[in-house]
């Protein structure tokens, strides 16, 4: 049985925690510096809050370290690392393959996307280097990721499952670099990719102020079955940027998809971490921040005239609310506006809305919209009572009062007064009483030892959490000068396996050119992008002039 792990973004330890309430098994996090997301940015202190919130419930907590490390960093990033190990932080993401030559505290390195990760010949390589985990490329198909799966098979593979898509082959744009001196390698985006561009061919301008290279959203809910057979063990949701209420709606909506799917192959697959989640609301991926749905990550398509949210398209029985925020294209541009009266409003027919934000869906995630509990029993004995776990963990009190019998059944009241755990993280899936003498036992005594069940059970679970944990022995690994150090101008600023043609409806692998055209992309600050198309391996390169 293979344990399948939901991973959620964290831009902090408070939304880090209400991903793990909402269902995911682990989260990534990143530190002070030194993540792909320069941002969101988190002390040592918070991460072991952390860390001590989601061990409680077996989840994992991994921390980015995924950029591109200076030579004269890395003293200061080896001195990280060992205060992460040090506060239970059970994996690191990294990118440089340099951070292997520090003397590194026994944790495990997982391989992040941003060292392009898309063949097997690479994953072999990173399994002998010692990653357990690779996250893979996310424009990869299920038969390549199938494929990596069975050369590679004690590498666990995690893929993306939801959220914004780089346009780019992941660690190999360098468009923000180039253009503004900020790289996205070092964690410092400027988001290139989401700006509008002229597109001229031969030099004529045949498009104007178009987003020719703002991917839509990766939404993979209704594929997780083909992930997981393919050999995908851990599924990530994208964003560490993200605020809190789409964290809770999306790993609601995939942890809902996921316990079905396991439902349906409960001895093929099972949850990585433990406990159950009791939702207040309905999920649902639309709701939250989108740019519409790429209908294929291997040849992921564009929305070129907006890079903004477009929300769930407004359907006749839709309820709108006053304060609800409504979009629609008009001639090319996104048009926003707010609905301050929901029974003076009527959409014009032959405009297809969008609703991008749901008032009263915010209200209602601004509240606790989640709880997630652990499953026990508890055995009531002559001498002693005792609270077993899910996971087969017990706590006990010995019994060392003496009581009388009572005139009337007690067993009820027992019952209800030990069940009594709403504010813990345990639920009592049942109560069984042993003894056959009917006691009277003090209502205020069963709350007592009920305390000192949930507490030692809770100590219990801290003190067995299977930390998983792997010794370095430092290696020097060869590396290509960045593009940071070089500004190669022969080096592509973008490689992808998006295409501008194909988008177009242009490809020249369905309608040949008889002729080379030259395609550029040109920015509002006079900046030109040259294309390149690879046709025969189905990629699109960008090179700055």
């Amino acid at each position: 049985m293979r344990p399948i792990e939901l991973l959620a973004p964290a831009k902090t330890a408070d939304i880090g925690i209400e991903a793990i309430r909402h269902g995911a098994d682990a989260v990534y996090i990143g530190a002070s510096a030194w993540g792909a997301r320069a941002a969101a940015g988190n002390s040592v202190e918070d991460i072991e809050r952390l860390v001590a919130f989601a061990h409680l419930y077996k989840a994992k907590v991994y921390v980015t370290v995924n950029t591109l490390i200076f030579d004269e960093e890395m003293q200061e990033v080896e001195r990280l690392i060992w205060q992460l190990h040090d506060i239970g932080v059970d994996a690191l993401i990294v990118q440089d393959l340099r951070l292997l030559s520090l003397n590194l505290p026994p944790i495990p390195l997982h391989a992040s996307t941003q060292m392009d990760n898309r063949t097997v010949e690479k994953v072999q390589m990173l399994e002998e280097l010692g990653f357990p985990q690779v996250v893979l490329a996310r424009e990869l198909t299920i038969e390549e990721i199938t494929e990596i799966h069975e050369k590679c098979p004690g590498t666990k593979l995690e893929v993306f499952v939801h959220g914004a898509l780089c346009v780019s082959l992941s660690g190999r744009c360098n468009a923000s670099e180039a253009l503004f001196g900020r790289s996205a390698n070092r964690g410092e985006c400027a988001q290139v990719c989401r700006m509008a561009f002229d597109l001229l061919v031969d030099g004529k301008t045949v498009m104007r102020d178009k987003h020719l290279l703002s991917l839509k959203d990766n939404c993979q809910i209704d594929h997780l079955e083909a992930l997981l057979k393919a050999g995908a063990s851990s599924l990530k949701i994208e964003g560490r940027l993200k605020d809190v209420d789409y964290v809770k709606n999306v790993t609601a909506a995939y942890s809902e998809a996921l316990n079905k799917l396991i439902a349906k192959h409960p001895k093929e697959f099972c949850r990585a971490s433990s406990g159950h989640v009791n939702l207040l609301f309905e999920p649902n991926v639309r709701k939250s921040f989108n740019r519409g749905f790429v209908k294929d990550v291997s040849e992921p398509d564009a929305n070129i005239d907006t890079p903004k949210s477009m929300g769930e398209p407004m359907t006749p029985d839709m309820a709108l609310h006053n304060g609800d925020g409504l979009c629609y294209m008009e001639r090319g541009n996104l048009v926003g506006f707010r609905v301050s009266n929901t029974s003076a409003f009527h959409p014009v027919k032959g405009i297809k809305y969008y609703r991008n934000q749901d008032i009263e869906w915010d209200k209602m995630l601004s509240k606790p919209s989640a709880e997630r509990k652990i499953s026990v029993v508890i055995d009531v004995y002559e001498d002693h009572i005792t609270m077993t776990d899910e996971d087969g963990l017990t706590a006990s009190v010995n019994i060392e009062e003496t009581f009388e019998l009572a005139r009337t059944h007690q067993q009820d009241n027992i019952i209800r007064q030990l069940s009594k755990l709403g504010d813990t993280i345990f639920e009592a899936q049942q109560v069984t009483i042993h003894p056959t003498k009917n006691y009277f036992i003090p209502s205020s005594m069963l709350s007592q030892w009920r305390r000192q069940l949930s507490a030692g059970l809770t100590e219990e679970r801290r003190k067995f959490y299977p930390l998983e944990r792997q010794a370095h022995t430092p290696v020097t690994i060869k590396t290509e000068t960045p593009y940071e150090q070089t500004h190669d101008k022969d080096t592509p600023v973008m490689i992808s396996k998006y295409c501008i043609r194909r988008q177009l409806g242009m490809c020249l692998r369905t309608k040949p050119c008889g002729r080379k055209e030259d395609w550029m992309l040109k920015l509002a600050n006079g900046k030109n992008f040259r294309l390149d198309f690879d046709c025969k391996n189905c990629f699109m390169r960008l090179y700055l002039q």
